[in-house]
């Protein structure tokens, strides 16, 4: 048997953390069992989807690398593979299960439901339609739909029964079904509704495995019963627990941005793209927040470092092994060790992952990966000549481990441009704190004649006027970096002046020694 696994999202918004889990484990099992993986577009619901968030979705599974066997833009032997282009599928099942007496049109009113609603509310027993649709003769049913009398139609659950399921990660469950009410599975227009049409679709597709978020676990009775009665292979379930939000047992939701901006795990996140999205052109949307893929492909995340995240969310493979390339969890994954229990979304440990995969990133990939985010800010323009991509390069080498995200780049725009933002505190601090001024001319005057320009002369130079002046080295090397950066932080100071040159270098001396004369 191949192993046939898929996730199938609707087009309602852009790629959600915790989908893209639930996606990825069904992709890992696939690959791991040298299987299929198989994304379908479930666009049956008219009024909540938007054919504008299909590219996002698509694009979140290309950055990550997740390819897909059968699908949109792949084609494949079971197509199409969107529901709304399905319909033929769905009306050949339902007219099936009508033939066979096990669904039936249900021409039961508004107000009749609710009163049988109000009914069991009032008895204090779970709500189970009445069938009354069900005692009308042949004739009857007939002449309601010719008269065009609104119905919809339900499938027909067999009463008295104990559901039994071994879920792979939920284990046993069971169900009865005299607790369950009568699903709609087709609207009066024909429109299948989701637990029909799910079943419909994983069986025409041949999915072995249903591996989906656990919040489906309920529908799952409905789909089991209605895959028995169409006669089809009863695939396999899984269970995915869902995503927590940080610090909370409460599911990681779209919804709730506003009060995410205000954890101190999310903090972070939320600044730093209020930060740098503008510089990029980009909005800082909820579509575009810390609970979507797409915030870490724009904010310059690694593919490598959201995997190995997603794939520890709720799966090990042993009690210490943290860091795992995306073969090291193909060859390893297995649903027996995904936990039952809600998995927290962890930004610090993201980013502690993210920071090992920069570092294990050649050179010559930072600086493509860099290069859009430079381009992006203004800060270069394409075409990159030979001597930029040089430039950029020791920039890249200068930032060192520093460089946690590409877009960390644009950090260093004071390499790149002469007008650039100064920490107006740190300036004040470092370069107008008293006597600093006149040694740092003095410095000036040194650096402009010494032989060489090189990280070995600068920091000998410094050194020997730091104690030819009885002052700390510290103190110079402060204001240098405020002087010819405008930061406290960055790459080392004697880095940046090579970088600069000894020409820029002596301008933005004299220019910060004019600003603090006005200051």
């Amino acid at each position: 048997m191949t192993v046939r696994t898929r996730f199938a999202p609707s087009p309602t918004g852009y790629m959600h953390i915790g989908g893209m889990r639930t996606a990825f484990f069904a992709w890992l099992f696939a690959r791991h069992m040298h299987g299929k993986f198989i994304l379908r577009i479930d666009d049956t619901d008219e009024a909540r989807n938007m054919s504008e968030a299909l590219g996002p979705i698509l694009q979140a599974f290309r950055w990550l690398g997740l390819d897909w066997d059968e699908g949109p833009e792949v084609g494949g032997d079971y197509g199409p593979y969107y529901q709304s282009q399905r319909g033929d599928l769905y009306k050949a099942a339902a007219e099936k299960l009508i033939e066979s007496g096990q669904a039936y049109h249900d021409f039961s009113t508004p107000a009749e439901i609710a009163a049988d609603r109000a009914e069991a509310d009032k008895a204090k027993r779970p709500y189970i339609n009445i069938r009354r649709s069900l005692d009308l003769s042949a004739a009857e049913r007939a002449q309601y739909l010719a008269e065009g009398r609104p119905w919809v139609l339900r499938f027909l659950v067999p009463r008295g029964e104990t559901l039994a399921l071994d879920d792979l990660i939920r284990g046993h469950v069971e169900w009865d079904t005299s607790l369950l009410p009568d699903p709609v599975i087709v609207r009066a227009n024909g429109g299948p509704l989701y637990n029909f049409a799910t079943v419909v679709d994983d069986a025409q597709l041949k999915i072995t495995h249903v591996i989906r978020a656990e919040e489906h676990l309920s529908n799952t009775p409905i789909q089991v019963l209605l895959h028995r009665a169409l006669g089809n292979v009863m695939p396999t379930f899984a269970h995915v627990p869902y995503v927590a939000a940080p610090g909370s047992k409460e599911k990681l939701s779209k919804r709730k941005i506003a009060e995410y901006r205000k954890n101190p795990k999310f903090k972070m996140l939320f600044e730093r793209a209020d930060e740098v999205f503008p510089k990029l052109g980009l909005e800082a949307t909820p579509e575009r927040s810390p609970v979507t893929v797409e915030y870490y492909e724009k904010i310059g995340y690694l593919p490598a470092g959201v995997l190995n995240a997603l794939g520890r969310l709720g799966w090990s493979l042993d009690e210490k092994t943290e860091i795992m390339s995306l073969a090291e969890m193909i060859q390893n994954f297995t649903l027996e060790r995904v936990v039952k229990a809600p998995a927290g979304f962890d930004p610090d440990k993201l980013f502690s992952f993210q920071s090992h995969w920069m570092k294990e990133l050649p050179l010559e990939q930072k600086i493509d990966g860099c290069i859009p985010y430079l381009v992006a800010a203004k800060l270069i323009a394409e075409p990159i000549a030979p001597e930029s991509r040089q430039f950029i390069s020791q920039v890249i080498t200068a930032f060192g481990d520093r460089l946690k995200l590409f877009s960390d780049i644009i950090d260093t725009e004071y390499f790149f441009r002469d007008e650039f933002p100064i920490d107006e505190k740190m300036f004040q601090k470092r370069v107008c704190k008293e006597g600093i001024p006149a040694l740092l001319r003095e410095f000036a005057q040194r650096l402009a004649v010494i032989d060489s320009f090189t990280l070995e002369s600068l920091e000998t130079a410094l050194q020997a006027f730091a104690a030819e002046n009885g002052v700390g080295q510290g103190d110079l090397i402060h204001a240098l970096r405020l002087s010819t950066t405008g930061t406290p932080v960055g790459p080392g100071v004697y880095e940046c002046l090579v970088l600069l040159g000894r020409e820029k270098s002596l301008q933005r001396i004299e220019a910060a020694l004019q600003r603090a004369a006005n200051a």
